[in-house]
């Protein structure tokens, strides 16, 4: 990609600065085409990118879809419970391998009927005896890079990216003793934003927002032990319960609410007895897919997990109403950048350096 002619990534702009004299990020980077591409070209092809929970994928031929930076991914579990990952993506002329979660026993492109073995090698090809030079060992299907923590399987497009634990470290020690791995999934709901994902990313760094968009939220929260630290690749938010008598769906519950995000746009909520997952799926400079997963340690409490879904969906409306206005705001004349809170707007400080600092690094290989 040509980064001369990308809007206000300039110097300036990229300068690392404290947090008490830092600007936020210009509004150019919320709505502009070539900053969308120039990030999926260099942060989300180059980054881990959370795929699905092991639980998801329980037998031999079970498999999950999805995209990343515009490619097409595919993870299924072989005869030998092997979790593989793929690109979704026929050989033969780029149909696609599969297009829903589902179980099979092979693997066949939806567009010509060409078959793959769940290792990943061509097995059947129609048609296709009168064709010289060809070897089928030449056509299997392009892995991916797969890693796994805590069961939660992650993949990457960078080969060469270092394994996820490097990115994590830590957050293993400060949830224990809970287990990730124990849990089993149980829904995915999604939501489709009008504002770009950084907007979305932003709203959920910081709780600074909370008494005024979710005051049900801040009944269940105590606001005033809520609290912000931050690794290399991740930042984490937490606060203590208020007292379990409060009249809300967390209301039996003991210990920590953790809310992690992982660089660039990985959030797990981390509750008693419950995980929660968000991936923020970039679409277009002003639209974002928001997709969430909840898995549980009980997933036979039906009554809890409805509750848990009503409860959230609630949330999900406060902020997306925000975020969508927000999103208008960075498009108006009136706006450029602004500052940070220093007691309240840590971890937004924290995304936004992160992404300069990548941007920084891809500018710098292209012009070296």
């Amino acid at each position: 990609m040509d980064t001369q002619n990308l809007p206000n990534i300039t110097s300036e702009n990229l300068q690392q600065k404290p947090i008490e004299c830092a600007e936020t990020i210009p509004s150019s980077w919320y709505h502009s085409d070539e900053i969308l591409e120039f990030e999926k070209e260099t942060i989300f092809s180059n980054c881990w990118q959370l795929a699905c929970h092991t639980s998801e994928l329980p037998q031999a031929g079970d498999m999950h879809t999805l995209e990343v930076a515009d490619n097409p991914l595919l993870l299924v579990r072989n005869q030998e419970q092997q979790i593989n990952a793929f690109y979704n993506v026929c050989k033969h002329r780029g149909g696609p391998v599969a297009v829903k979660k589902g179980t099979t026993s092979v693997l066949q492109c939806q567009y010509h009927g060409w078959t793959y073995l769940l290792d990943g090698s061509l097995r059947g090809v129609p048609h296709f005896r009168k064709v010289e030079l060809f070897d089928k060992k030449d056509f299997g299907l392009q892995p991916v890079k797969l890693d796994q923590w805590q069961g939660l399987q992650f993949i990457s497009l960078d080969d060469e990216i270092k394994p996820i634990g490097h990115f994590l470290d830590g957050i293993a020690d400060t949830i224990a003793p809970v287990d990730l791995s124990e849990f089993q999934f149980v829904e995915s709901q999604s939501y489709t934003i009008n504002c770009n994902w950084k907007v979305y990313v932003d709203n959920f760094l910081e709780g600074y927002h909370i008494p005024i968009v979710h005051p049900e939220l801040a009944k269940l929260l105590d606001y005033g032990e809520y609290k912000t630290d931050t690794a290399d690749w991740y930042s984490l938010q937490h606060s203590p319960f208020k007292n379990k008598g409060d009249d809300n769906v967390y209301q039996t519950s003991d210990g920590q609410a953790y809310y992690y995000f992982i660089f660039p746009n990985i959030m797990l909520n981390i509750l008693p007895g419950r995980l929660q997952t968000n991936v923020i799926r970039p679409i277009t400079p002003t639209q974002t897919e928001v997709i969430f997963n909840f898995y549980y340690l009980d997933p036979d409490n039906k009554q809890l997990i409805k509750d848990d879904m009503e409860y959230s969906h609630n949330i999900q409306v406060e902020d997306i109403e925000i975020c969508e206005l927000v999103q208008k705001g960075l498009k108006s004349n009136a706006y450029d950048k602004g500052r940070f809170s220093v007691q309240r707007e840590k971890g937004v400080y924290h995304f936004q350096s992160l992404l300069k600092q990548e941007f920084a690094k891809s500018i710098h290989s292209c012009s070296g």
